[in-house]
C-alpha cells in the first residue's frame, strides 16, 4: 500500500479522497461517541463540511468509463443527492427529529462513503492502486 499514487494524481482527486477518508474516520466516531454532546455537534459539522467537500469536488473528476452523459457518471447523482440530503440531515437535528436525522446520516455514511468508496477499488482506479498497487 502507498499513497503515491493518490499524491501524483489530478487535482481534485487528492481533495476528494482525503475528505472522503476523513469524512468516513470522523463518522464512524459519530456512530460510536455519545449523542446531543457539544462534541458530537462539533465534530458533526466538521463531517457536513468534509462530505460537501467530497461531493463537490467530485463534479472535477471524470472518469473514461461508464460515462451516461458528457462528462457525468451515474456516481454523479450521489454528488446532487448527498448535499441535499446533508441539508435535510441537519434540518433533521435541529428540529429535534432525533430519529430521522439519524437514518439520514447513517444513510448518507453508508450510501456515500461505504457504498461508494468500496467502488473506488474497482481495477484502474487511483485507490485500487493505493490500496493494492499496480
Amino acid at each position: 500500500m502507498s499513497l503515491q499514487p493518490l499524491l501524483d494524481a489530478a487535482a481534485p482527486i487528492p481533495l476528494h479522497a482525503f475528505a472522503a477518508m476523513a469524512g468516513f474516520a470522523l463518522g464512524i466516531v459519530q456512530l460510536v461517541a455519545p449523542k446531543g454532546t457539544l462534541s458530537h455537534r462539533v465534530i458533526g459539522w466538521l463531517w457536513v463540511l468534509l462530505l460537501a467537500v467530497t461531493a463537490i469536488s467530485s463534479f472535477w473528476i471524470h472518469g473514461h468509463s461508464y460515462r451516461l452523459w458528457r462528462n457525468w457518471s451515474p456516481i454523479h447523482l450521489l454528488s446532487i443527492f448527498v448535499p441535499i440530503m446533508l441539508v435535510v440531515g441537519v434540518l433533521r437535528a435541529r428540529r429535534h427529529r432525533v430519529r430521522a436525522h439519524a437514518i439520514t446520516m447513517v444513510s448518507i455514511f453508508v450510501g456515500a462513503l461505504v457504498i461508494a468508496g468500496v467502488f473506488t477499488l474497482v481495477p484502474g482506479r487511483v485507490m485500487h492502486t493505493v490500496v493494492f498497487g499496480h
